[in-house]
């Protein structure tokens, strides 16, 4: 496999980004700006292209269905013609069951098989026992999301970027190489939950350059003629 598209899901982003950095061996994400709108950026490693897509934050309570709608629709696009793994960066203490509902409505509406193509990755500054599996096995929202990931848990601080890239790999390979099609969540969008009963109706807005500048700067812009929205794409 020459390529690996991988989708950076969980509720920090300044975690997700440091996760990014990890993989790709240099920081390219800023882990302190949040730009609204998600990034693609693709390094080659040991003769395979890595391909990151960074998302917004999608599990905030107060985003509308609206704009979560928009920001997976442009996760599928960057991402085509599919993403191999969804790399989902928790932090125990702070995931809800909000935050687990809205993660599961994401996947489940993007394709049947994106829990075998997830993994979960902890990045929690506490130490940790031997013991962490079982201890988050009860934890009371994390235990559910794990089970459906087919018990696909690391913690950063026990893993190596050479064995994270290798446990990606072999979770392509289980699905015999095979990306995820997104193809149902062409008639999916509208069930993606949104914390408040009352909607916000926001539309699509100009890309914001500063927030773009501090989140790495830029190679070169270009719009998805399909959904009209401008799109960040860094190539190195």
């Amino acid at each position: 496999m020459s390529e690996l598209r991988v989708v950076l899901l969980g509720n920090s982003w300044s975690e997700r980004s440091s996760v990014g950095n990890f993989i790709l061996g240099t920081t390219v994400f800023n882990t302190e700006e949040e730009p609204d709108f998600c990034l693609r950026v693709s390094r080659l490693i040991q003769d395979k292209k890595i391909v990151l897509i960074n998302t917004p934050d999608l599990l905030h309570p107060d985003i509308s269905q609206h704009k979560l709608s928009e920001h997976v629709k442009t996760c599928v696009s960057l991402s085509d013609p599919g993403p191999h793994v969804f790399l989902l960066v928790l932090q125990p203490e702070d995931f809800t069951e909000d935050h687990k509902k809205r993660l599961q409505s994401i996947l489940e509406c993007l394709s049947d098989q994106s829990f075998n193509h997830s993994l979960i990755l902890i990045s929690t500054p506490r130490e940790q026992s031997s013991g962490f599996m079982e201890e988050y096995m009860k934890h009371p929202q994390l235990g559910d999301l794990i089970r459906k990931c087919r018990s696909k848990l690391f913690w950063q601080k026990n893993i190596e970027h050479s064995e994270l890239l290798r446990i990606m790999d072999q979770i392509v390979k289980e699905s015999d190489g095979d990306h995820v099609s997104c193809d149902i969540f062409k008639e999916a969008t509208s069930v993606l939950p949104s914390s408040h009963g009352n909607l916000k109706q926001e539309e699509t807005s100009g890309i914001n350059l500063d927030a773009f500048r501090a989140a790495g700067g830029f190679r070169n812009i270009f719009y998805c003629d399909e959904y009209k929205r401008p799109l960040i794409k860094f190539e190195q």
